[in-house]
C-alpha cells in the first residue's frame, strides 16, 4: 500500500546516478534570500551540529537546541571504533559499490537502495572534510591514512582515531558550529528540550522548548525544523547510551503527524561491559574494532571453574570462529550478539553472574607485540582496567551483548524530509540507511554525511519554495496550544504524588523489553509484552512521584517526560515486532529461523517498511507501509559462513 505521504521522492535514473540528478535539478535558494529564512536544529551531535554549522555557514539564520550544558557532550562523543569511507587506500577490492552491497547486505535487504547507495558515495567526502577540520585520524608509519576493518566486510575500509573517533569528529563538528555561533549566524540554546513540535498549516513552524535551568517555557518560531536528537535504544534502561538520551523529540513529532518507521529494528551491541549487579544504570561499550584482533570463546564445560588462562586451547569454543569461518569474530552484530546469547543461555556464560564470554587478545600480542596492541586500542585496555580492575593484556576481558543503535526512527524521504511538511529528521532519529541492522563505523558516517552533504541540498529545495513566507508569528493559537498542551502534563507529573520515581518504572520497562523484545522476540512473549506495558503505563499515570516544581531545575520532572513517551513507543516497538512474522537483522522472532537458527527472511509478504501512524491510542496506531524496490540488486539469503 502506498500512500501520498509515503512519497519516497527517489530521482530517476541508474542508481550512481541518482544523487547527482538530484543535485542537478533541485531548487536553490540565493544567497541574498537565505537570511531571511530561520532553522531550528534540535540536537548538537554529529548530525545536528554539522547540520547547524553547514547551514549557517551558508548563510541561514540556525537556532541550535540541546539539552547538555554545552555541545560537546552530546552522546556522538561517545562513539569509539571507527567511521567507514569507500577510499579503497588497502588496494583490497573495495568500492563505492561494494560497501553500498555490505550495507544493503547487512541490513538483512530491509533498506532503500537509493539511501544506502548515497550514504556510500558521500563517505569520501567525510573523510577530507575531517582531514580538512584537523580531525586526528590514525596513520602508518610513512604519514598514509590508516584503516581498519569492522563487522560484515571482507575489506579495510574503517577510518579511526584510537578509540575515540566519535569524540574527535565531534569536536571538529563543534568547532565549525561554535565558530558560527560567534558570527551570530547560529543562536545556541544550551540546556534546552524540546516539548513539542508546533504545525501552523500542516507545516513544521517551531517549537515548545523548556529551559531546564529556569523552567521557563519558551516558543521558537522557523521556517523549518530539523530534528537531529539521536536513537532511544535507552529505552532499555541497561544501554550503551548515556543516561540523558531519549526518544521525546521524535515521539513527540511522531505524536503531531510524523510517521514512526520500523520501531521495533533496535541493535544489542555484542561487546559491552557485562551487568555486574542490579544497581547498575548504565552499561559500557567496548568498541567492536577490538574484535579485528580479540578473539572470542567461551569454555566447552559449563562447569569449568578454572580462571581463563589456565584453560587450554583445545578445551575453549571459538564459536564465531566455528560458525562463521568467512568472517570470524568480525560477524555483523546482530549475529554476534545472537551467538553470545546462546552460549549464555546454554550455561556457557564467564564471570560472577554467568553472563558474559572471553574476548582474548594473547594471540595477537604474541603476533604484533604490546606496543602494537597499544597504540591501537590503548584507551579501551585503559578504561577497561579502570572499570574493572582487570588488565586486558594479562588475560581476557568479559563482554556481553547490550542495547546500542536504534535502525527505526522517524520515517524520511529520499530528501530526509518526514511526512510533515517543513520538519526533517537526520541521522539516528531517522530510520533511513541501515535496514534491520546496522554495520559497525556507518553510524558516524550517516550522522556526518546527512548533516554536511545531503541536509544542505534537500531543505534549501524545500526552503525554495518557503521564501516568500513571512517570519513565523509566535503568538499563533497553534503556540498556544501547544505551550498550554505543554504545560498541563508538567503538572500532571507533579501533581500525581505516587510512590514510585520514573527511574523506577523505566527500569521495569527496560527489563520487559529487553526481555521479551531484545535480542529475541516471539508471538506469546510480545502479547505479553504489550499487555504488562499498558498495565505499566496504567500505573504511572497514578503512581508516579516527581518532587519539585516545574519553575526550578528539576531533573525528576526531565526523566518523568521522558519515560512517558517511553512507555508508548515501547507499545508501538512490540507492535511492530509482533505484526512483522519474519526473521531478518537484529529482529529475530524464534518461530521464524533456519534449521541451524539462523534468520529466516519473508521477502514475499514483508519486504517493505512499516511506517505507522499516530491515531490518539497508543494501542491502536495505523500501519502504512513503503514497499522496498530492488531495481538493482537482488535479496540473497544473508550468510557469513
Amino acid at each position: 500500500m502506498n500512500t501520498p505521504f509515503l512519497d519516497t521522492k527517489i530521482p530517476e535514473g541508474p542508481l550512481e546516478k541518482k544523487w547527482s540528478n538530484y543535485k542537478r535539478n533541485a531548487k536553490l535558494v540565493s544567497p541574498n534570500n537565505r537570511k531571511k529564512l530561520e532553522i531550528i536544529v534540535v540536537g548538537t551531535g554529529l548530525s545536528g551540529a554539522s547540520a547547524a554549522a553547514s547551514l549557517a555557514e551558508m548563510g541561514y539564520q540556525v537556532k541550535s537546541f540541546c539539552f547538555q550544558d554545552t555541545p560537546r557532550r552530546a552522546h556522538s562523543v561517545a562513539a569509539q571504533g571507527g567511521v567507514n569511507a569507500a577510499k579503497n587506500y588497502k588496494n583490497d577490492g573495495d568500492s563505492v559499490y561494494r560497501m553500498f552491497y555490505d550495507t544493503l547486505k547487512g541490513g538483512d535487504f530491509r533498506s532503500r537502495e537509493a539511501n544506502t547507495y548515497r550514504l556510500a558515495e558521500c563517505s569520501a567526502s567525510l573523510i577530507d572534510q575531517a582531514i580538512a577540520q584537523g580531525v586526528p585520524f590514525a596513520r602508518e608509519y610513512g604519514g598514509y591514512l590508516r584503516n581498519r576493518s569492522f563487522g560484515g566486510v571482507q575489506v579495510s575500509r574503517t577510518f579511526y582515531a584510537r578509540g575515540q573517533t566519535g569524540q574527535q569528529l565531534l569536536l571538529g563538528a563543534y568547532q565549525s558550529l561554535m565558530r558560527q555561533v560567534k558570527a551570530e549566524k547560529v543562536k545556541l540554546y544550551a540546556r534546552h528540550e524540546m516539548l513539542d513540535l508546533v504545525l501552523i498549516d500542516n507545516k513544521a513552524k517551531g517549537i515548545i522548548a523548556r529551559n531546564l535551568d529556569t523552567g521557563e517555557i519558551e516558543r521558537h518560531g522557523a521556517h523549518a525544523v530539523v530534528l537531529a536528537t539521536g536513537g532511544f535504544g535507552k529505552i532499555y534502561y541497561l544501554s550503551t547510551l548515556a543516561m540523558g538520551c531519549n526518544a521525546s523529540a521524535i515521539w513527540r513529532a511522531h505524536k503531531k503527524g510524523a510517521f514512526m518507521a520500523n520501531p521495533s529494528w533496535t541493535q544489542i551491541h555484542p561487546t559491552s561491559l557485562p551487568q555486574s549487579g542490579p544497581y547498575q544504570s548504565k552499561l559500557t561499550l567496548m568498541s567492536e574494532s577490538l574484535r579485528n584482533d580479540g578473539r572470542i570463546w567461551v569454555p566447552k564445560d559449563k562447569n569449568e571453574t578454572r580462571k581463563p588462562n589456565d584453560i587450554p586451547e583445545e578445551e575453549r569454543d571459538y564459536y564465531l570462529e566455528r560458525k562463521y569461518p568467512s568472517f570470524g569474530n568480525l560477524a555483523p552484530r546482530d549475529i554476534a550478539s545472537r551467538a553470545a546469547k546462546e552460549q549464555i543461555d546454554a550455561g556457557k556464560g564467564v564471570g560472577a553472574l554467568k553472563n558474559a564470554v572471553y574476548l582474548d587478545f594473547s594471540r595477537a600480542l604474541k603476533e604484533y607485540g604490546k606496543d602494537i596492541i597499544k597504540e591501537r586500542y590503548g584507551n579501551l585496555f585503559d578504561m577497561y582496567r579502570k572499570i574493572t580492575g582487570i588488565n586486558a593484556y594479562d588475560e581476557p576481558m568479559k563482554i556481553s551483548p547490550a542495547a546500542h543503535f536504534s535502525m527505526g526512527g522517524l520515517w524520511v524521504d529520499y530528501e530526509l524530509m518526514t511526512s510533515i511538511n517543513g520538519l526533517f529528521a537526520i541521522g539516528e532519529a531517522n530510520f533511513s540507511d541501515h535496514g534491520a541492522n546496522r554495520l559497525g563505523a556507518n553510524s558516524l558516517l550517516q550522522a556526518c554525511v546527512d548533516g554536511y552533504f545531503i541536509l544542505p541540498y534537500t531543505l534549501a529545495n524545500y526552503l525554495a519554495g518557503e521564501i516568500k513566507v513571512p517570519k513565523t508569528n509566535i503568538q499563533d493559537k497553534e503556540f498556544d496550544i501547544a505551550e498550554e498542551n505543554c504545560k498541563k502534563q508538567l503538572e500532571s507529573f507533579l501533581t500525581t504524588k505516587g510512590e514510585k520515581t520514573a527511574e523506577e518504572f523505566h527500569k521495569e520497562l527496560g527489563k520487559e523489553l529487553y526481555d521479551k523484545c531484545g535480542l529475541s522476540r516471539s508471538k506469546q512473549g510480545l502479547e505479553q509484552a504489550i499487555e504488562n506495558i499498558q498495565k505499566l503505563r496504567k500505573e504511572f499515570k497514578t503512581n508516579l512521584m516527581v518532587p519539585g516544581d516545574a519553575a526550578e531545575v528539576n531533573s525528576e520532572l526531565e526523566k518523568a517526560g521522558r519515560v512517558a513517551d517511553y512507555m508508548e513507543v515501547a507499545e508501538l516497538m512490540c507492535i511492530d515486532a509482533l505484526q512483522r512474522e519474519e526473521s531478518c537483522g537484529a529482529h529475530f522472532r524464534q518461530e521464524y529461523q533456519t534449521e541451524d537458527g539462523e534468520a529466516k527472511r519473508d521477502d514475499e509478504h514483508f519486504s517493505y517498511s512499516a511506517a505507522w501512524e499516530w491515531t490518539a491510542n497508543p494501542s491502536e496506531p495505523k500501519l502504512n507501509k513503503e514497499p522496498l524496490i530492488f531495481e538493482f540488486v537482488k535479496p540473497t539469503i544473508r550468510s557469513y559462513k
